[in-house]
């Protein structure tokens, strides 16, 4: 381990409470929610203000709604969060070259690679600038630690929150970790944390008096002599990069069990022509095609398929997701589907024959449904429907976002990142003058409120996992898809 606190950890506050509250000034210093806004969502980030009711990333949002019935419930807009990582990534990765993303608002930093810093004085001061430089180009907030060991300077970043520094001076480390809870050391989840605690273990220290010889006889070679080093502080894994992604996948969970096989068939068409788009925009192809079904009782089945080589044809993936589902009984109705591609490589492998015979099928799946639909009409018109804490324009009062639809209404606040709260108007679901925009910037805006709370990844159905720590993702079950959409934003 080193001996300078120069590996930085920063964790942006409340991530996407955090953008809907910049975003929204009627929102800032109240309770905000995001996740799947549905009866079978899942919150993926709540602010402070909606945390003092109890309500935490991973809930049930029906949970979340008994808890906090007066707070603003959104939609997440992946777009904009993304934006303004990358934004933040930008800053980082001029820190040093080593930066290694663990999310959309998180992300290790080694400072020493970079020159950046090399003892506890500049680190500080690096520290410092940045968490200045974000709000300067963001609008938000991010809680920085900094130590010699990416173990430790995640904890200093949590001890951190919200919106602070923390740095954890060499030689102090087994101090400060020996009254924490086994749960603060990575790899200790609920299952390893009670069975620690069935055996008198509760805290670091504890762990470390136990003893190596004793861990492992309880939780086996390779994860007894891990927790003890980390025990001890001991923690030299290196920041690393680039990390291989394993999988592309997306998934909707429906508000309404879907019984029709038709359209169970059809969705699975759409969610493989949308898991094409992000493997192509990620600049990958992929030789094995997964299909994720769970049904009406909790159970869930998934399916592979290996091709001959690697693809990202959509006609090919819809092909083989076809197949794949012909072998799954969804009698008595399914309430989650998922398509995933996994056996990734950065070259493809043309199905020529698959192409052209999926030739039709492409197009008749929507290309710019980028945003999970819940359970919608069979047949018939499709009614326009109109998304939690979406952007809109109105042709005569501006911008605004969505406060909520329903019974052929749709209610709009028009305000911006820069205006004052603004006014509340309802419409026809099918207002001619009404249509979706993309969000504005948030740069120039004022604090968002008090940030949030951290959220836990997100609880969209999209993602891009990598190995370890990486999943670059908005991973979740029940999030984006529980509301079907109009015309969204791509």
């Amino acid at each position: 381990m080193r001996n300078a606190p120069t590996i930085l950890h920063l964790d942006m506050d409340a991530f996407y409470a955090s953008v809907e509250q910049a975003s929204k000034p009627s929102l800032r210093g109240k309770a905000v929610v995001v996740g799947g806004i549905g009866p079978r969502g899942v919150v993926a980030t709540a602010s402070y203000e909606a945390r003092v009711f109890g309500v935490h990333s991973a809930m049930p949002t029906a949970q979340a709604r008994r808890l906090a019935p007066h707070a603003a419930y959104l939609v997440p807009r992946f777009g904009i969060y993304r934006d303004i990582s990358e934004r933040v990534m930008g800053l980082l990765r001029e820190l040093s070259p080593l930066v290694e993303p663990l999310s959309l608002d998180e992300a290790f930093v080694d400072l020493e690679a970079g020159g950046a810093a090399w003892d506890e004085t500049s680190a500080r001061l690096v520290g410092a600038r940045l968490r200045a430089d974000i709000r300067a180009v963001t609008g938000l907030a991010g809680s920085v630690g900094l130590a010699a060991s990416k173990m430790l300077a995640k904890i200093a970043s949590e001890q951190a929150k919200p919106n602070g520094l923390v740095l954890i001076e060499p030689g102090t480390e087994r101090a400060l970790l020996g009254p924490m809870p086994v749960r603060t050391l990575p790899g200790v989840g609920p299952a390893t944390g009670d069975h620690l605690r069935r055996v008198g273990i509760h805290t670091v220290e504890e762990i470390a008096e136990a003893g190596e010889d004793e861990l492992v006889r309880l939780l086996g070679k390779a994860h007894g002599h891990a927790l003890y080093a980390m025990a001890l502080a001991h923690d030299e894994r290196p920041v690393v990069a680039e990390r291989e992604a394993k999988s592309v996948s997306v998934e909707d969970t429906y508000d309404v069990d879907i019984h029709d096989r038709v359209r169970v068939g059809l969705e699975v068409q759409r969610l493989a022509g949308r898991c094409v788009r992000r493997l192509r925009g990620a600049g990958l192809s992929g030789r094995t095609i997964v299909l994720k079904v769970r049904r009406y009782d909790f159970s869930t089945l998934t399916r592979s398929e290996t091709l001959r080589g690697p693809t990202d044809d959509p006609a090919v993936v819809r092909e083989a997701a076809a197949r794949l589902l012909d072998s799954v009984d969804t009698t008595g109705g399914v309430r989650l589907l998922g398509v995933g591609v996994s056996g990734l490589a950065d070259y493809t492998q043309e199905d020529l024959f698959a192409q052209v015979a999926g030739e039709s099928a492409e197009h008749s799946v929507e290309e710019g449904d980028e945003e999970p639909v819940g359970e919608q009409p069979a047949a018939g018109p499709v009614e326009r429907r109109w998304v939690a804490g979406h952007d809109v324009r109105h042709v005569e009062y501006g911008h605004g976002w969505v406060q909520g639809s329903g019974v052929g209404r749709v209610t709009v606040r028009f305000e911006t990142p820069e205006s004052e709260p603004g006014r509340v108007r309802t419409f026809r679901v099918d207002d001619p003058g009404l249509e979706a925009v993309e969000p504005l910037p948030l740069v120039g805006v004022a604090p968002a409120g008090s940030g949030g709370s951290r959220g836990a990844g997100g609880s969209g159905a999209d993602g891009i996992q990598g190995a370890g720590e990486a999943g670059l993702a908005e991973a979740g079950d029940g999030g984006v898809g529980d509301i079907p959409v109009g015309p969204g934003p791509g």
